[in-house]
């Protein structure tokens, strides 16, 4: 059995999508605990004409990224953290002067986006992880829907999303159309990042619950999703995936720790409408992650 199991494992690490993201110059010092860049791209990699048109996916080609977050799991069995980063942050991207943090991965990819996000946050990023628009919707459909309960009714045509208030189970295209959803928002870019931590615990909790992981029919195109799905640095493995939905299930979890950059207003750059980080906030915040210390309380649920 144990030999069973343990060929499983290197089965899926091997079916792993994996990329240089973190090999660049002028990376920051390792800093203590561990950290995950997560990042939604929109790549349209691998579906056919249906699955584009199922998932309003449309015919843009290459790949760009509508979520980005950072998940710290701290020494010493502190409490973890996700970290929205808003894609319309103002942060200056190496090459290319100041722009919106979602320019990064487009002028150069994951490599880019990490070292942008390394140097505008102080924080060492150790792993790596993305997943794409058929990806996201897949993992959603295997563990069965999510449930997710809205105040009032999401209608955003460009999302391709109609959804009533109230609590429900949503399927693969209509997750992604939840978290892509920006435009029909009051808050825009910011409500979307709240929605986008909102609808990633509903996936934790329904992946990591006994309904789930009991059902061969759930757990394993959950795990064959995953292993086909999710792009990663080159030195991660299945196992370092584990560790990462141990610490994403306590962070959904009572007293979980989800939070987002703290907001500091608008401005534009280059004709283009940005978000700005409240600078000294977010040094608060970003040097208690570098030094694996709890963030301030004031700072959460921003």
């Amino acid at each position: 059995m144990a030999v069973l199991l343990g060929a499983l494992v290197f089965y899926v690490d091997s079916m792993l999508q994996r990329t240089a993201a973190l090999d660049y110059e002028g990376r920051i010092e390792d800093t203590p605990g561990t950290n995950w860049l997560l990042v939604g791209s929109d790549s349209r990699e691998g579906l056919d004409e249906a699955q584009r048109e199922e998932l309003s996916a449309g015919d843009a080609g290459g790949r760009r990224t509508d979520s980005m977050m950072l998940v710290h799991i701290p020494d010493g069995g502190g409490k973890p953290a996700l970290i929205s980063l808003p894609r319309d942050s103002s942060v200056p991207i190496p090459g290319y002067g100041r722009s919106k943090l979602n320019a990064a991965f487009a002028h150069g990819g994951p490599q880019l986006l990490s070292q942008t996000v390394e140097q505008a946050t102080g924080v060492h990023i150790d792993h790596y992880a993305e997943i794409g628009f058929g990806g996201f919707s897949d993992l959603v459909d295997a563990v069965g829907g999510v449930d997710i309960c809205l105040e009032k009714p999401m209608q955003d045509h460009r999302a391709n999303v109609n959804l009533p208030a109230g609590c429900q189970e949503l399927d693969g295209p209509n997750a992604l159309g939840f978290v892509r959803a920006r435009y029909s928002l009051d808050g825009g870019d910011l409500e979307r990042a709240e929605n986008q931590r909102k609808l990633l615990g509903a996936l934790v909790d329904k992946a990591t619950s006994p309904t789930t992981l009991l059902n061969p029919f759930r757990m394993f195109p959950l795990v064959s999703g995953a292993s086909k799905t999710f792009l990663v640095d080159d030195g991660d493995h299945v196992w370092h995936l584990a560790s990462l939905a141990l610490a994403m299930g306590e962070i959904s979890g009572p007293g979980g720790i989800t939070t987002s950059v703290p907001f500091g207003g608008f401005d534009t750059v280059n004709g283009q409408s940005v978000v700005v980080w409240d600078r000294e906030n977010a040094l608060r915040m970003f040097e208690a992650v570098a030094n694996s210390e709890p963030i301030p309380a004031d700072l959460l649920g921003q």
